[in-house]
């Protein structure tokens, strides 16, 4: 049985995206791409990043094997750079951006939330983990385990499932252009967070219902949009 937005119109859960939403790492993945793509002789620039940003990561690492022409298959792509990214987490450069760990704790101590990424699985927990974000989160979903990645709505409409919530009773942060499309595709109240670095499409812009300034500011309107 799922429960959506009271009589009071007030919404019930909150579906947070995590590359640049809670953590700088946009520009890690820009790197690891482009670095195993100048290991086979290509030069991947931000032209290529806009193009996978939001896929799940079969689906770059089938764009950056094709590509980079390598040798190696998708699903050894994939696991390289995932490595790569691991790494970078372990070794301090994956951390929360100024305002998540606040935000996040207020939110769930007064609404469900969830997690729908583009990344995978065990780069997701290990963030979490890393953070001690974990325990806060009713569910988390990669759009790996989804049928299609962002822009496509599945990955939301899914962590929409596993909070026991209709979609249109969610709240949803956003900071790019797939993620802003992915999330109003489902029904969800987008709350945009505009990446500095990757300025969403104003086509994708369009679809918030708010846009905010930093991570206080998303916190405070997510807090004035949830019911008692």
């Amino acid at each position: 049985m799922t429960q959506s937005d009271g009589p009071d119109g007030a919404h019930r859960a909150v579906v947070f995206d995590m590359d640049g939403v809670l953590v700088e790492s946009e520009h890690l993945w820009e790197r690891m791409w482009a670095r195993f793509a100048a290991d086979r002789g290509a030069t991947w620039t931000s032209t290529e990043t806009r193009q996978v940003q939001g896929m799940s990561a079969p689906e770059w690492a089938a764009f950056l094997a094709e590509f980079s022409k390598a040798s190696e298959d998708v699903e050894t792509t994939e696991r390289l750079v995932v490595d790569d990214m691991i790494a970078a987490l372990d070794g301090g450069e994956i951390e929360l951006l100024a305002g998540a760990e606040k935000m996040v704790t207020d939110v769930a101590a007064r609404a469900p939330i969830a997690l729908a990424s583009s990344a995978p699985r065990r780069l997701i927990d290990a963030v979490l983990d890393r953070h001690g974000l974990t325990e806060h989160f009713t569910a988390t979903v990669s759009s790996a385990e989804v049928p299609k990645g962002k822009p496509s709505p599945d990955v939301y409409l899914a962590a929409a499932g596993k909070l026991g919530t209709e979609a249109a009773g969610c709240l949803a942060v956003e900071d790019s252009s797939n993620g802003l499309r992915a999330a109003a595709a489902a029904g969800m109240s987008v709350v945009a967070i505009p990446n500095g670095d990757y300025p969403p499409a104003e086509d994708a812009l369009a679809g918030a219902g708010y846009v905010a300034t930093d991570l206080d500011d998303v916190r405070a309107h997510l807090i004035s949009c949830l019911g008692n």
